[in-house]
C-alpha cells in the first residue's frame, strides 16, 4: 500500500475584511478558525487553493 503525499495547512490569518472568495477558499480547505490545522492530500487543486490564500495560511510537509 503506497502512502499519498500530504501537507499540513494551518490558518494563521483572519478572513475578516477579505474578499468573500478568500473566505470560501479557507472553508473549502477545512479551515474556519485561527490556528486550526488540517492534513490534506498534496494535489494541484489543493495547491491552487493554498496559492489563493497563501497570506492567510502556513504550509508544512507532513511527517
Amino acid at each position: 500500500m503506497s502512502e499519498k503525499n500530504t501537507i499540513v495547512v494551518t490558518q494563521i490569518g483572519s478572513p475578516i475584511g477579505r474578499k468573500s472568495d478568500q473566505r470560501a477558499t479557507l472553508v473549502g480547505l477545512g479551515l474556519n478558525k485561527l490556528h486550526r490545522t488540517r492534513e490534506l492530500e498534496d494535489t494541484p487543486a489543493v495547491r491552487g487553493m493554498i496559492a489563493k490564500v497563501h497570506h492567510l495560511v502556513r504550509v508544512e510537509k507532513a511527517s
